[in-house]
């Protein structure tokens, strides 16, 4: 696994990801007809624990998308192990839980796991990508809900769908490449729309990417789960 800061895109590249995004309306790549996750878990592995990334860990439940976040290694740095496939997006998600970085380091050979309730599915999600360009991808999200509440916000996550045996790991894996979160409009607001690019960071296979979204209300509570499902993707088996 390999990360490098890329070169930022042109504007006439940007353009081109939002139209490719917005033109797969209806593409293969998006959420329409597939089944939704039900719970998310979410893992934490330290960048300097390998022994974490070649451990299975615990038996993910049907139905829950399992999500592993590599978090920087504040004391190895880049010499960690797996810092190339390290993202600082996880240090954003630790508060949410009660942890650190140090927690994180100091799991040993087991990465730290959290697992959301179910879904309360109090609306409709929909997540679709375009074509990668340039180490960018167009995406679009549109949520939809009649029980509209303040305080809710959008998770978007860009993540690498691997099978197991990946860089010798025993199980399949969603891992965590890039994040988004947007607090999304009060009650009374018309269905919101959100139509923008993502940076791809080297190292990962634009053919493996996926988006998994969810929205949440003020207390964390997930109220919509859904995921891009692309024509011909390989079944990973990464927690459902």
């Amino acid at each position: 696994m390999s990360l490098r800061a890329p070169a930022l895109a042109g504007l006439a590249v940007l353009t081109a990801l939002l139209a490719s995004a917005a033109a797969h309306a209806q593409s293969t790549c998006s959420s329409d007809g597939q089944a939704r996750p039900r719970a998310v878990r979410e893992r934490f592995l330290s960048a300097q624990c390998s022994d974490c990334w070649a451990s299975a860990g615990s038996p993910v439940p049907a139905g829950t998308a399992a999500l592993d976040w590599i978090v920087p290694s504040a004391e190895l740095g880049d010499e960690a192990p797996l810092s190339a496939a390290a993202t600082r997006d996880s240090l954003e998600r630790l508060p949410r839980w009660g942890l650190t970085e140090e927690a994180v380091r100091q799991s040993a050979s087991a990465a730290l796991e959290k697992s959301h309730l179910p879904a309360k599915r109090q609306g409709r999600l929909r997540v679709a990508q375009g074509r990668a360009v340039n180490d960018y991808i167009g995406t679009s999200v549109q949520w939809q809900s009649h029980s509209k509440q303040a305080g809710q916000s959008l998770w978007l996550l860009l993540v690498e769908a691997l099978p197991a045996g990946t860089e010798g790991s025993p199980v399949a894996r969603l891992l965590v490449r890039n994040s988004l979160n947007l607090d999304l409009p009060g009650p009374g607001a018309k269905p919101w729309r959100d139509l923008r690019a993502m940076r791809i960071p080297e190292g990962a296979n634009p053919e493996r990417l996926r988006l998994l979204g969810w929205v949440q209300d003020a207390q964390g509570r997930m109220l919509a789960i859904s995921e891009t499902v692309c024509k011909n993707d390989p079944e990973t088996g990464a927690g459902r």
